[in-house]
């Protein structure tokens, strides 16, 4: 490569990092900003350039070990559920406790099936009571008609209620058609009374179910139930075809506003009960995060002082490699963006080890062409090449257990995957192209004729 295009290169990659550095860390950057800003007009130069940008301070987004949160634990209730479609259900669930979730503006939530648990995590909650009744105020909601007995347990309800002893039987059995069909819920109004009610559109399946259902229920009551009571139980007057129906209950305004609002956010495809709860303080996680940040300083400059003790100034010049590949790893965490765990932190410290072992497999094989009495151009380019094959084999093994550590592992497993995927895809630009460039600087000068620099 002729010098020109190494100093073309190198003064893209000091760009990209400056960039890079500023967006992880814009404190400083901004506050020139707005001092220069603010006396422009007093600078002849500068004065009619217009206001000099800020970059985004974008935080990190830190996961429920490193900010505090809560960790609840749902079991659903699959028991009207065929072994088929359990499995379907579950992710329709998920889908409408995250939506939920995203409605009531909690950040970063994860919510994850096992089995016929639902695993709810909420980073940065300092209410978890009202967190827990924002996920659990979600409706239920249940279409049930008339059991074959229905007047024999109305006459046996009454009689109960009179004795004021025994237990009341539900005279509706469930059917097929949940809230899992429902499309969209938005408040109306009775023609005649003006009273509030919701009116209710289902998607094709749901509607030719409904259609089905009122067919066979002409004449009978169709109840409507939501989180397991019933609201409203209309006659059925006729076949209802087009999947549309309403539900009126003596609403008032607000309740029709609030149960649309529920409604739209998802009604669950089956009911849910909350088994297990635990929370995790902001104190307690902002240790874990000043901890984790030790470890990875103290790991960083003992990686630093390891490579420039026994590599010299490769040694120096593939520090300064690590630094660029560490900001630009923390930027790619803030773009995507990525929720850093105590899991995720590991992977990135393990990924500066990646890192910096590839280096070591160049500067060995530099260390042999030369020793063999080769150029400093040669030895280079040699180095490299046949380091090549063993960098790139070891960062393959590794990206492969990682992509198999994502696809099966839960969710702390998930977070060491990608942040070490992450770390691993960047450390082989920084050795091979970022490391290389910092070398190649070195060309034609006098020292690469000090050969124990090398």
């Amino acid at each position: 490569m002729p010098k020109k295009k190494v100093y073309i290169t190198f003064l893209i990659i000091f760009i990209l990092a400056f960039f890079a550095a500023n967006l992880n860390y814009p404190k400083y950057w901004n506050r020139g900003v707005d001092w220069l800003n603010a006396r422009k007009n007093e600078i002849e130069y500068i004065k009619k350039l217009s206001n000099i940008p800020q970059f985004p301070d974008i935080p990190f987004k830190l996961g429920l070990d490193l900010q505090g949160g809560i960790h609840l634990i749902y079991d659903a209730d699959l028991s009207n559920i065929g072994a088929k479609d359990k499995a379907q259900a579950m992710e329709g669930l998920r889908d409408v406790i995250e939506r939920r979730v995203n409605l009531f503006g909690v950040r970063e939530p994860l919510v994850q099936v096992q089995g016929e648990r639902l695993i709810v995590e909420l980073a940065g909650i300092i209410e978890p009571a009202e967190a827990i009744k924002q996920i659990g105020q979600t409706p239920y909601l249940e279409f049930k008609e008339e059991k074959d007995n229905y007047q024999d347990i109305l006459e046996k309800n009454r009689k109960v209620m009179e004795a004021k002893t025994g237990q009341l039987e539900d005279p509706f059995k469930s059917t097929p058609l949940t809230g899992k069909y429902l499309t969209k819920a938005e408040l109306g109004f009775d023609q005649t009374t003006s009273q509030s009610l919701v009116l209710i559109q289902f998607n094709d399946e749901g509607a030719k179910i409904f259609e089905d259902l009122t067919s066979r229920n002409v004449g009978k009551q169709l109840a409507i139930y939501i989180d397991g009571l019933p609201i409203s139980a209309p006659v059925v007057q006729e076949k209802i075809s087009g999947g549309k129906a309403q539900i009126s209950g003596k609403f008032t305004l607000e309740e029709a506003k609030k149960l649309a609002s529920n409604l739209n956010a998802g009604a669950l495809p089956v009911p849910i009960k909350l088994v297990s709860q635990q929370t995790v303080g902001p104190t307690l996680g902002k240790i874990s995060l000043e901890q984790s940040f030790r470890a990875g300083l103290f790991g960083f400059l003992a990686v630093i002082i390891f490579m420039i003790l026994f590599y010299r100034l490769s040694g120096i010049l593939a520090s300064f490699a690590l630094v660029i590949y560490m900001v630009l790893v923390l930027t790619l965490f803030k773009l995507i963006p990525v929720t850093l765990t105590l899991a995720g932190i590991g992977g990135v410290i393990l990924s500066i080890g990646m890192a910096i072992d590839a280096n070591v497999l160049i500067f060995s094989r530099m260390r042999e062409e030369f020793k063999s009495g080769k150029s400093f151009a040669q030895g280079l380019e040699e180095g490299f090449n046949r380091a090549w094959p063993a960098i790139r084999d070891g960062n393959l093994t590794t990206l492969i257990v990682a992509a198999i550590l994502f696809s099966f592992g839960t969710s702390f497993i998930k977070g060491f995957a990608l942040t070490l995927s992450l770390g691993v895809l960047i450390s082989m630009f920084s050795a091979i192209f970022i490391t290389k460039t910092f070398l190649k600087l070195f060309l034609g000068s006098r020292f690469e004729k000090v050969r124990w620099l090398w």
